[in-house]
């Protein structure tokens, strides 16, 4: 069960992460701890990534996923345990209904649904989280588009 504190606690680094603004491709990456326990997510010149790490991947809430896009985010990711793994028994399944009712709002808000995503990897699997997100970052920077509505108002993105 999320507690408000929790959400608002998300919602507080996300705030955080968002106030400062680059012309890199901002990534928010939602991961349960166990998945990518001890895992370090690599930045380069090219990206830079909010890494947000819960109990299990469920507690990725269709607020706290739109929260991300409006602190800043360009694109933002959610890595489950595969299908059987889970150690909160189908929190995954859980996670994955709540991207894909979020994609169809983003869809139907015109903020285009593909810049959220998500991806089953196995538990500690550093190199394929590390290779999703330099592609997510590569699609997102030759799409050319500027995501975010508070940049997009003023036209720059300083």
């Amino acid at each position: 069960m999320v507690t408000a504190a929790r959400t608002e606690q998300a919602r507080s680094r996300l705030s955080a992460a968002g106030k400062e603004q680059s012309n890199r491709v901002k990534i928010t990456v939602f991961h349960c701890y166990r998945a990518l326990n001890g895992v370090s997510l690599r930045e380069n010149e090219a990206y830079d990534i909010q890494s947000v790490k819960m109990p299990c991947s469920s507690m990725t809430r269709e607020l706290v996923l739109l929260h991300a896009f409006e602190a800043g985010a360009d694109a933002v990711i959610v890595f489950i345990c595969p299908e059987g793994s889970c150690d909160y028994l189908d929190g995954n399944l859980r996670a994955a209904k709540r991207v894909n009712r979020t994609k169809k709002l983003l869809n139907e808000i015109g903020l285009d649904g593909r810049r959220l995503n998500l991806y089953s990897i196995p538990r500690g699997d550093w190199i394929r989280a590390n290779r999703i997100i330099e592609q997510t970052a590569a699609e997102i920077d030759e799409s050319g588009a500027d995501y975010d509505y508070r940049r997009t108002k003023t036209g720059s993105r300083n």
